[in-house]
């Protein structure tokens, strides 16, 4: 479309181009999209100040349990590929790449991490560690073949999702990453808009949501890398 920007491996989406790699595939096109024009309910999934898993996990009703594809690690820099499922019908909701600076969280939530059995958003939960999500872009993207396995599509499908950076309490960076959900059934859609409008209310009066806007005030080359 006339205006829209796309998104190569040439910018932040060097870090699916380590994952993508060894598959021998292109990264796919991400056609880049302001907030308001990603459609619901990924809207509602998507755009908002919160840790995704316990977005998802309130959508669907389930807990969520991580799958890890694969995975680097050199020095206090952790790097990986996974999927999020639903732990009662094992369905895949979300396929992700994250980088993650482990010397900049507490010991107790490195081994965690490290143990790969838990999304980090159910960590930074369950530690109780302050931190802020401030995402950067929402997408879409044409499923290829490796997004398509990861997220076990029986089509073609249009994808949504989005690139969000993690700060702490002082506003240094600890995580940057990739998040695209899988397409969601037509039952959840009409739940998707009434979870939206919940969310809204939220987030206007939430410590997160009041971080958000004043962190929309600021670039990223600002925060503490």
């Amino acid at each position: 479309m006339k205006g829209r920007r796309t998104r190569s491996a040439s910018s932040w989406t060097a870090l699916l181009q380590r994952f993508y790699a060894p598959t021998g595939l292109a990264v796919p096109a991400l056609e880049e999209l302001k907030g308001a024009e990603v459609p619901l309910p990924y809207q509602s999934l998507l755009v908002h100040s919160w840790d995704m898993t316990p977005t998802l996990t309130r959508f669907y009703g389930q807990p969520l349990r991580l799958r890890v594809f694969g995975r680097e690690h050199v020095h206090n820099i952790y790097k990986r590929e996974v999927i999020l499922w639903l732990t009662e019908d094992g369905r895949p909701v979300e396929y992700g790449v994250i980088r993650i600076h482990l010397d900049r969280l507490p010991l107790p939530a490195q081994r965690l991490i490290l143990q790969e059995e838990r999304p980090l958003g159910d960590i930074l939960q369950s530690e109780a560690i302050p931190h802020l999500s401030w995402p950067q872009a929402f997408f879409r993207l044409k499923a290829d073949a490796h997004t398509g396995s990861a997220l076990a599509l029986s089509r073609p499908s249009l994808l949504y999702g989005r690139r969000n950076v993690l700060l702490d309490g002082s506003r240094q960076l600890f995580a940057d990453v990739i998040e695209v959900l899988a397409p969601v059934a037509e039952t959840k859609v009409a739940a998707g808009r009434d979870d939206r409008e919940r969310q809204a209310t939220a987030s206007s009066d939430s410590f997160a949501g009041a971080n958000h806007r004043r962190l929309g005030q600021l670039r990223l080359s600002k925060v503490r890398a």
